[in-house]
């Protein structure tokens, strides 16, 4: 199927708690479906990383231990018993072992999970992608595809062929596979779950052994023949031609269309996000605590010598920096926020875009458009780039957010859609190459100075693009390099706390700290 990328799945989006989305959010959409595949019932748990991917180093302390955990009892991204999910896989009587092993699949964020219960044992490769996105690919010794956006049906049987001749008479379905192997099974890919009575009387055919329903952990489903109306900012500039639309309203043109949902429901769920950004926000500048953290509650004391005109001028900077640092705080303490495009690099656009809105008097509809904006952009960086900073180094996050960041901006300021375009592609040029090397194996440090350097970075482009600075290179190219960068970053300066600023003596004493006694808290570095 080719990658179209969805606003709400892979751009803005998911919410969740905890310090990374490509850890934890990512790591809970795995288990779910590993649940799913056990019908509920798991005994015993093998997790397997490779040495040489990131999360051999990072899975307890960028959150992936704890979104498994919560994935595999059933919890969504934003549950709040998270922090403690743990404590609560035991309660429930389920029992793991993690362990580091080569492995066949080479993508950094690899999972291999075995499960077991009385009945059976089943095996699961697994790969975030960035962002909080997943695509499982392989399941039983078999290769599959799943992302996590369909109903996914496995009848695991030995004569295939009168199944799926039953399947294709009875069912609405979008893809029907059979993986033939040790272990085979029929895949179905559906819009909605197969009915009990039509699994029931599979189940009585003889060469069935048993059926496993897998439910979508996705907003926005996929579906058989899906389409957009472009996928490139070309495409989209040739699509606009006679048009004249905003860049907002192609963005509701395109999640419109890919979603196979109405304009009116692109902009209801949009504005449920914002309310969660803004609420974020208001949390942070009231203070944070917790206990694993490296940085302390820094945004109230901005917000109080900004309050006493302390500062050197700039009210949009300084509120941005405030509102990118209070939402970056809440994440670091477990609370709720929105990935954006990365929960590693969900303060600056939020930050900048409601910093702006309010320090110019835009109302909440601005903010919904200037959102929408960014999330276009966001796609196409997700269609032909990544959000992982495992594969791209913080360019792909923090520089990411910045290109967003500074098309919404623009579209606040009534700029037109050539200048959007224009200052998203400054942006990003200005952002390649940025490596990611947490401080302490954190999600935090120099995580929340990158931020706000991105959010920055978009007010400057924007104003540049506003003024008619000429970008020279355009968008699709300039994401097209990000891919090529990310590719030659070496694989230490990619979140797997194996170079950079992780490395250096400061950085291991504050890790070695934190490992000996986590409620140990560091107001700076």
């Amino acid at each position: 199927m080719p990658n179209y990328p969805s606003i709400f799945n892979d751009v803005i989006g998911p919410v969740m708690r905890g310090p990374s989305s490509s850890h934890c959010a990512a790591s809970l959409r795995i288990a779910r479906i590993c649940r799913d595949l056990m019908d509920e019932q798991i005994k015993d748990i093998v997790i397997e990383f490779d040495p040489h991917g990131s999360l051999a180093t990072t899975h307890k302390s960028q959150g992936s231990d704890m979104g498994l955990f919560g994935g595999f009892l059933g919890w969504e991204a934003y549950d709040e018993r998270l922090p403690d999910s743990e404590k609560h896989l035991a309660t429930a009587g389920i029992n793991y072992t993690i362990t580091i092993c080569p492995l066949e699949e080479k993508h950094p964020n690899t999972y291999k999970i075995r499960l077991s219960n009385e009945k059976e044992t089943k095996e699961l490769i697994a790969i975030s992608t960035g962002g909080g996105m997943i695509e499982v690919i392989n399941i039983d010794g078999n290769k599959v595809s799943m992302a996590g956006d369909y109903y996914e049906t496995l009848i695991y049987c030995t004569d295939a062929d009168n199944i799926i001749k039953y399947l294709k008479s009875t069912i609405t379905y979008d893809e029907i596979i059979f993986h033939k192997g040790t272990n085979s099974f029929i895949e179905i890919k559906s819009p909605a779950a197969i009915s009990e009575t039509i699994c029931k009387e599979m189940m009585q055919m003889h060469s069935v052994h048993s059926i496993k329903s897998i439910k979508p952990v996705l907003p926005i489903m996929a579906r058989k023949g899906m389409t957009v109306p472009f996928i490139t900012c070309n495409e989209m500039m040739q699509y606009n031609e006679g048009k004249n639309k905003a860049l907002w309203e192609l963005a509701v043109d395109y999640e419109s269309i890919r979603g196979n949902i109405s304009p009116e429901q692109v902009m209801e769920k949009m504005k449920s996000i914002i309310h969660i950004m803004g609420n974020a926000i208001e949390t942070g500048l009231k203070g944070t605590t917790y206990k694993d953290r490296i940085l302390g509650s820094q945004s109230p004391q901005f917000k109080k010598t900004y309050d006493a005109n302390e500062l050197i001028g700039g009210d949009v900077l300084n509120t941005t920096i405030m509102y990118v640092s209070a939402i970056m705080e809440v994440k670091s303490s477990m609370g709720v926020i929105v990935a954006a495009p990365t929960a590693g690099s969900c303060g600056g656009l939020p930050g900048v875009v409601f910093g702006t809105a309010h320090c110019i008097n835009n109302n909440e509809e601005a903010i919904i458009k200037a959102m929408l904006s960014a999330g276009l952009i966001g796609v196409f960086i997700a269609a032909h780039a990544t959000f992982a900073a495992e594969v791209g180094g913080c360019m792909a996050e923090t520089g990411s957010g910045g290109g967003m960041a500074a098309a919404a901006l623009v579209e606040m300021k009534g700029g037109t859609l050539e200048q959007s375009i224009a200052a998203a592609s400054l942006a990003l040029q200005n952002s390649l190459g940025i490596i990611c090397d947490p401080i302490g194996n954190r999600v935090e440090a120099p995580c929340l100075g990158r931020n706000v350097m991105a959010a920055t970075n978009a007010i400057s482009c924007a104003n540049m693009a506003l003024s008619n600075y000429e970008h020279l290179i355009p968008l699709d190219e300039v994401i097209d390099t990000m891919k090529a960068v990310g590719d030659q970053i070496h694989h230490t300066l990619r979140c797997t706390n194996l170079g950079g600023l992780s490395i250096t003596s400061t950085a291991k004493k504050i890790e070695a700290l934190l490992e000996e006694n986590p409620p140990v808290f560091y107001k700076s570095c």
